[in-house]
């Protein structure tokens, strides 16, 4: 196929000044960001990702033949199972006796005995398939092409001439009417004609048929490590054309010669809980069809648009423009090593935020480790919930960069494993409350999986509860918290009962435990009482201790809280200077000095236990352990390093992570984050690390331009949250703030903290202030 190069030129703009909300919805209008290219995709990590949360597709742009590849959140391989080991309880005590004697290759081998999950391994999330559009009759030379993904309006759009005749192809992934939904026109009337099939991957081997004008694959999934597949899915594809005609053969659907075709693609599955696979998908598909049969393409289109922009527009970014900005998204990428390219990480800033709200939306599955994407059966890691970082860094930019809704699916995945959890607790270790270890799945596994090294790590559900608190302190609703709250007890619980004295330090530790995936060099990466597990329970116990102010106390659990986190292990620096990963010294001995995982520097974040302003020793060790641990590595461990070294407030530095993060070695063609392979958690980490360059909420305080990189002199940010229910604006000029705009949703009390200088705030909820620089000090206009 021969491509001409499109020769429309983007205007560049100065940045408005301009305020609330009116203002930015003109300033996207104006400028719209998009990722757009002058070829098709020919791999898979250069389609384009459409979401409604529920339903994905990835679009490939092809001109005689084009493919979206689907996803429906509920679509993995097995059915409910219990994994939990019912002979790891006699073997505990064993277990932690060999651990405190130094033994632990032997702790490795017992816990792989007799500690792991039956089976040791948890489902893949799968895909339905391809949706395959063939369009007899175009030729290979097509001029003016142009595919691109509208990321303020949520649409992927491939447009091209062939033939005299302008052809436009429009998709979408509706949240509202819970369909992807397909426009495709031309310039000519009856110049659109194609055929539709099913390809799927799935060994279960789906079947295709033809039902007047709509096409359906149904099937089972899989099953994988002997668990059976218990589900049945459906997808089915109704298909609207103006003119031509539209007949079925076989197992595909033809149109020929149309004006216009509308497509519209449902998908579900029988999964009701995961617990409970009794649902029928092919009702659910005729019931969400039925409800479209009088809705025309521009309404789909303006409600779709509508709900996206709702979230999408709650922030604005920018970080200044150059001459760079005109050019194809993957050619800004493959330079972005030697170009000056600013709004490049702004639209990687809003495209974290696009993916957020593609794929996780209430009533729908969290985002897993590939947010909603996927084109295997067996993903990478299955492409799962992996807890020890991946799952909880999606999550990352939800709360401060207004997405607070898309946190649901996360809240309601921590309600089943309280309950599969519970089970896991009772069975393993005896043990009250609920336990998940280092990953779980669709069917809310909670066992230890993989093998002891990676496996034997209990506090998954733990740091799963920071997003449980977090949510509540950032909206502050009662309501909320006193329903969930009882999550965050019951993982206290677990650990009141589980915890243990180190018999050399005599504090408080879990055992057997590890600092994820790190192998100490001491025969194993089992260990009792790692520095990130005091640091998470740490956090657990105060948010406990906070809710139960705020609910009204429960006297006892309070004491026995409050007794327990004086005996946690406290933070320590090691011979080096550094922050030691281990209650023993043992950095230095690590097998990988320096490892993907950054899990000891957890404190400083996502916590804000360590911190330059609170803790300056402390955060210097962690700097220490951050300079021998390195900046390059896989994608998301690249994003977790950028989030550190803003809250180390070193901006450059953070700048020069962000751009290997940007750069073609860890981000593919369609901005997806590079582990290699994809992994999307990089994608929000990296959102998440620019916020916290412009604004943190951490300490009780609001902290403006805490780590402004020279390289972004000029700039804004607005419709950022904090804390304690209040959205902030923030905007500078000649590397120094202009003017910041706090509102507040909620009557509260506020610190803010810009270089140096210290502001107290009374808000009424709904009340605004207006905060400049004069003399040096920060002060309320």
């Amino acid at each position: 196929m021969t491509l001409t190069r499109r020769s429309t030129l983007a205007v560049l703009g100065a940045a408005s000044a301009l305020s609330g909300a009116s203002a930015r919805a003109a300033e996207v209008k104006a400028r719209p960001p998009r990722l757009w290219y002058r070829q098709p995709a020919r791999e898979w990590v250069e389609a384009l990702p459409v979401g409604s949360g529920k339903l994905g597709a990835m679009v490939f742009g092809g001109v005689a033949a084009e493919r979206l590849q689907l996803n429906e959140d509920t679509l993995w391989a097995g059915g409910p199972y219990d994994p939990a080991n019912p002979e790891a309880l006699a073997a505990l005590p064993e277990i932690r006796r060999l651990i405190d004697a130094g033994e632990y290759e032997r702790a490795t081998a017992l816990a792989d005995a007799k500690f792991m999950g039956v089976p040791k391994r948890q489902m893949p999330y799968q895909t339905i398939g391809d949706l395959k559009l063939d369009f007899p009759g175009l030729g290979d030379v097509v001029g003016d092409y142009v595919r691109d993904l509208d990321i303020d309006g949520a649409m992927a759009t491939t447009s091209f001439a062939a033939g005299g005749v302008r052809h436009r192809r429009e998709v979408i992934a509706s949240h509202p009417d819970g369909v992807i939904a397909v426009r495709l026109a031309a310039s000519r009337k009856g110049a659109i004609s194609l055929d539709l099939s099913f390809a799927s991957p799935l060994k279960s081997r789906p079947v295709a048929s033809v039902a007047g004008s709509t096409l359906v694959l149904a099937g089972t999934n899989e099953a994988a490590e002997g668990v059976e597949g218990k589900l049945r899915f459906e997808c089915r594809v109704e298909v609207r054309a103006v003119g031509g005609k539209v007949s079925g053969r076989g197992t595909a659907l033809s149109v020929r010669d149309a004006d216009e075709v509308v497509l519209l693609i449902a998908a579900a599955t029988s999964y009701r809980r995961y617990d409970d696979v009794s649902g029928d998908p092919t009702v659910l598909n005729k019931a969400t069809l039925a409800k479209l049969a009088n809705k025309p393409w521009g309404k789909l289109l303006a409600d779709h648009q509508a709900d996206h922009r709702a979230l999408f527009r709650a922030v604005s970014v920018d970080f200044g423009r150059t001459s760079a900005d005109l050019s194809p998204t993957d050619e800004r990428i493959r330079q972005s090593p030697v170009t000056d390219d600013p709004s490049l990480a702004a639209l990687y800033y809003q495209y974290g935020r696009y993916l957020l709200i593609a794929s996780s939306r209430p009533g729908g599955q969290p985002a897993n480790l590939q947010g909603i994407w996927n084109d295997q059966t067996r993903p990478p890691w299955e492409s799962k919930y992996t807890i020890n970082i991946n799952t909880e860094m999606n999550y990352w930019p939800a709360e401060p960069t207004g997405l607070a809704s898309c946190v649901e699916p996360l809240i309601a995945l921590v309600e089943d494993l309280a309950s599969s959890g519970a089970r896991t607790a009772k069975t393993m270790y005896g043990a009250r409350g609920w336990v998940v270890h280092h990953n779980t799945d669709l069917w809310r596994a909670s066992a230890p999986i993989d093998g002891p090294l990676w496996g034997v790590w209990p506090t998954g559900g733990a740091w799963l509860c920071k997003h449980v608190f977090d949510h509540y302190d950032y909206g502050r609703d009662r309501a909320y918290l006193a329903r969930v709250y009882p999550l965050m007890k019951g993982s206290a619980r677990f650990f009141l009962d589980t915890l243990v004295v180190d018999p050399k330090f005599g504090v408080l530790v879990t055992n057997p435990s590890l600092s994820p995936e790190n192998d100490h060099g001491h025969g194993s990466s089992l260990a009792a009482g790692p520095t990130m597990d005091e640091a998470i329970i740490r956090d657990l116990f105060d948010n406990c201790l906070k809710a139960e102010a705020i609910l009204g106390p429960d006297q006892a659990f309070v004491a026995e809280l409050k007794a327990a986190r004086e005996k946690l292990a406290p933070y320590r620096i090691g011979k080096d200077g550094q922050l030691q990963e281990w209650q023993e010294d043992w950095d230095a001995d690590a097998k990988e000095p320096q490892h993907r995982h950054v899990s000891h520097l957890y404190g400083l974040f996502p916590s804000d236990q360590i911190a330059i302003d609170t803790t300056p020793k402390l955060a210097a060790a962690a700097r220490t352990s951050l300079l021998k641990r390195g900046d390059m590595t896989t994608g998301w461990a690249i994003a977790w390093r950028l989030n550190l070294w803003a809250r180390l407030g070193d901006g450059d530095h953070a700048h020069d992570v962000l751009r290997l993060l940007l750069g073609p070695d860890r981000t593919y063609p369609n901005m997806f984050d590079a582990h290699p392979p994809f992994q999307i958690d990089g994608n929000f980490g990296g959102t998440s690390g620019m916020t916290e360059m412009v604004m943190q909420s951490r300490n009780e305080r609001i902290y403006l331009l805490p780590a402004l990189p020279t390289a972004w002199p000029t700039g804004r940010i607005t419709g950022l949250r904090a804390r304690g229910a209040v959205s902030v604006d923030v905007r500078w000029a000649g590397g120094k703030l202009s003017e910041a705009v706090l509102t507040a949703t909620a009557d509260g009390r506020h610190t803010v903290v810009h270089a140096g200088s210290t502001l107290m705030l009374n808000f009424r909820k709904g009340e605004s202030a207006r905060l400049v620089v004069r003399g040096g000090a920060l002060v309320r206009a």
